[in-house]
């Protein structure tokens, strides 16, 4: 018989994936994880995670578009997409938004996939 670890459930957006290998994922929870994985299953949108995961500091939009070789609005398009699922912090400087990953979220985010340990 397997014994299965669970998480304590936080009610941030991503924040409360349950591990896939939980003995019962509510829905609500499977709705969340799966909000996660589609706002990463674009290659853009990896790469805009990436770039900010590797930014000493927060970054503009205008700063973003001639990294990722795409316009103002596609850029906008894939971060409101990423905050959406709860990825990405935003901070507003007078007319500016500067963006970067939630640390926290992303730490989390491999516990989705513990599984439990089988006792002999």
């Amino acid at each position: 018989m397997a014994i299965l670890r669970s998480l304590d459930v936080i009610e941030t957006p991503a924040a409360c994936c349950a591990p896939l290998g939980a003995t019962v994922m509510s829905e609500e929870d499977a709705e969340i994880t799966a909000r996660v994985f589609k706002a990463l299953a674009d290659p853009h949108r990896v790469r805009i995670v990436n770039l900010l995961a590797t930014a000493s500091e927060p970054v503009c939009v205008l700063d973003m578009t001639p990294e990722l070789g795409l316009s103002q609005p596609t850029v906008s398009f894939h971060l409101k997409k990423l905050m959406d699922a709860g990825l990405l912090e935003r901070e507003q400087r007078g007319v500016w938004a500067y963006y970067s990953i939630d640390r926290d979220v992303f730490a989390r985010l491999p516990m989705v996939f513990v599984l439990g340990k089988a006792v002999s």
